[in-house]
């Protein structure tokens, strides 16, 4: 039987990249959400292929009440979700003393409100189920500080706080609980830097070029396995030593 694996945020970049990944082993059904929907979306929805087993929903994380109806609409189609990959989040960039509260509010509650409700709503399936896989992507940030990202590092942190507490709540149920900490990747996160920045950027790392999501995909895809099954309530950077 196939597993159902849930992305939040899979419209593009890591997301799309790891629903593109479940989707290709023919193994998964898979579910994605995000706010808005792209060319990728409708390609994998027109896939003769693909159709039966993936899922797209357009729908805000911070509404709770079209969370919880997408969970159900996923549990009528493929059946409970047992593994689940917290992508979605966003990323506001700003010294504190200049950013807004609407701006702070929005990135906790975006973040980490809004992320610990769509997981506990996930992990009360797998509690049933006696299996499950979380994987939170986190960031780099969380490890190692940034200027400029000090709220977005601390909801990063935060999550990575989650995931372990998390992960001695679960692990007797034989549910795993693991942060992925990806450095800067070539996708939209970075499309805002300048050219300075990112050679700023590839000079700390020492493999000496920004991530791709490709870097990122195998770890994840390992960390949701059967394999993996004695790994729980780790942070692990994907960042080229940058954080070495």
């Amino acid at each position: 039987m196939n597993r159902v694996v849930l992305v939040s945020g899979g419209n593009r970049g890591l997301g799309s990249a790891l629903v593109q990944s479940f989707l290709d082993d023919g193994q998964h059904c898979v579910a994605t959400f995000s706010r808005n929907r792209t060319a990728f979306i409708d390609t994998i929805a027109r896939h003769p292929e693909r159709q039966e087993r993936f899922s797209f929903k357009t729908l805000d994380i911070t509404n709770r009440q079209e969370v919880d109806a997408y969970l159900q609409e996923i549990d009528h189609r493929f059946g409970p979700v047992s593994i689940l990959v917290n992508n979605a989040g966003l990323g506001l960039d700003g010294v504190l003393a200049l950013q807004s509260e609407e701006q702070i509010d929005r990135l906790l509650r975006t973040n980490l409100q809004s992320t610990v409700h769509l997981t506990r709503g996930c992990v009360r399936h797998m509690l049933r189920q006696k299996w499950g896989r979380v994987v939170n992507i986190s960031s780099v940030a969380s490890l190692t500080g940034f200027r400029g990202l000090s709220v977005d590092s601390m909801t990063k942190a935060g999550l990575d706080g989650f995931t372990r507490s998390l992960a001695r709540e679960l692990g007797s149920r034989n549910i795993t609980v693991n942060s992925v900490a990806p450095g800067f990747l070539e996708t939209a996160m970075t499309e805002t830097l300048t050219e300075k920045q990112k050679a700023q950027i590839v000079r700390r790392t020492p493999v000496g070029r920004l991530g791709r999501p490709e870097d990122v995909v195998p770890l994840v895809r390992f960390l949701c396995s059967d394999e993996a099954c004695f790994i729980s309530g780790q942070t692990i950077a994907v960042d080229g030593g940058e954080t070495a």
